[in-house]
């Protein structure tokens, strides 16, 4: 999943603080794919790095002494046909549910409630993952991943030693809670980027890297940084943090390969009998780190219309403050009436 992780990540926002999930992201991406047929379904494994079945999603869900849940839920327009062999790999999936939905007669009922299953599953740290006007009386199908982790660093950080300390941000340098601890731990450097992991419960662990300005992490160079990794004794200051982030990701996908699946060639036989595509996908993540540890979650969510359809949805004008008029013959160029409106 590295090379996902990163390919993606690439595609994402470049500027400002960002958190998102990988996992969860590939999750809802593999319960796609598990309908999808021909180069719809190329497109997405080659995006994925592997077919779903090969990214160790359910190893991941099952973590021993880490708090961890996952969902995986596909939610169906009533009296759509679905192909038994896709209800079968649905419920393979950790956390796997299939649901009706009555997008058809109150499609704003079934935003909520889909939005308040992800809210229970990641114990309401992600809440409106689906936006108003997302979901409505043409949406086929919803495929939802919702993923919520907790855990403990083995060694935790002092709280005492927590103080301000000088942070150098893009915007100028600031003073910001900082931890330090003081220990061995795994240490590495490559390609001007320089790496230490810190363990946590459950066998996750979580890498924090510092590259050079205007530094690229490439999958290749992650896999050497992992590689190198030594136990050596490290001081170490890091930030303590939480961080939130939405994004829809359908041009990030596009940019990454994704692209038939968003057309009227999308091939979901797969799942269904009836043409369908993918409208939009939904994701929205936090992480919080302290000096005990780290919890986080996510969700994506993937929206299904009929394929063939005019599905675009209308740029949004409204002239709700002073505006300009213009009257005009383009043949001849001549302007009737030029006029502005600050009080209608």
């Amino acid at each position: 999943m590295y090379e996902f992780a990163l390919n993606l990540h690439r595609r994402l926002a470049s500027e400002g603080d960002l958190v998102w999930s990988p996992y969860s992201v590939a999750s809802a991406l593999g319960l796609v794919a598990a309908g999808a047929r021909g180069r719809t379904y190329d497109e997405l494994a080659r995006a994925l790095g592997a077919a779903p079945g090969e990214l160790g999603l359910a190893e991941a869900a099952a973590l021993g002494e880490a708090e961890i849940a996952v969902a995986n839920t596909l939610w169906l327009r009533e009296g759509l046909p679905i192909e038994e062999a896709y209800d079968r790999a649905v419920r393979a999936f950790p956390g796997a549910a299939v649901h009706n939905a009555d997008f058809a007669g109150d499609a704003e009922r079934v935003r909520q409630t889909i939005n308040a299953e992800v809210a229970k599953a990641t114990r309401e740290l992600i809440r409106d993952l689906l936006p108003g006007g997302s979901v409505d009386e043409f949406t086929t199908a919803v495929i939802v991943n919702a993923l919520y982790l907790k855990a403990a660093w083995l060694h935790t950080f002092a709280e005492r030693g927590t103080v301000p300390a000088p942070f150098h941000a893009p915007g100028g340098r600031r003073r910001v809670p900082t931890m330090r601890r003081t220990g061995r731990m795994p240490y590495a450097e490559a390609g001007g980027w320089r790496m230490v992991t810190l363990a946590a419960a459950g066998g996750v662990v979580a890498d924090v890297l510092l590259g050079p300005d205007g530094g690229e992490l490439s999958p290749g160079l992650l896999r050497q940084l992992y590689g190198a990794a030594r136990s050596v004794k490290v001081d170490l200051s890091l930030p303590r943090f939480r961080v939130e982030s939405q994004a829809s990701l359908s041009a990030p996908l596009g940019a990454l390969g994704v692209a038939t699946a968003f057309t009227d060639d999308a091939d979901f036989s797969g799942m269904t009998p009836r043409p369908v595509r993918i409208d939009r996908v939904e994701h929205k993540a936090v992480l919080d780190v302290d000096e005990r540890g780290f919890e986080g979650a996510a969700a994506t969510a993937v929206m299904m219309v009929p394929a063939g359809m005019d599905m675009s949805r209308p740029v949004e004008f409204h002239a709700d403050r002073p505006f300009l008029v213009v009257v005009r013959h383009p043949a001849t160029e001549a302007v009737y009436f030029l006029a502005r409106i600050t009080e209608p």
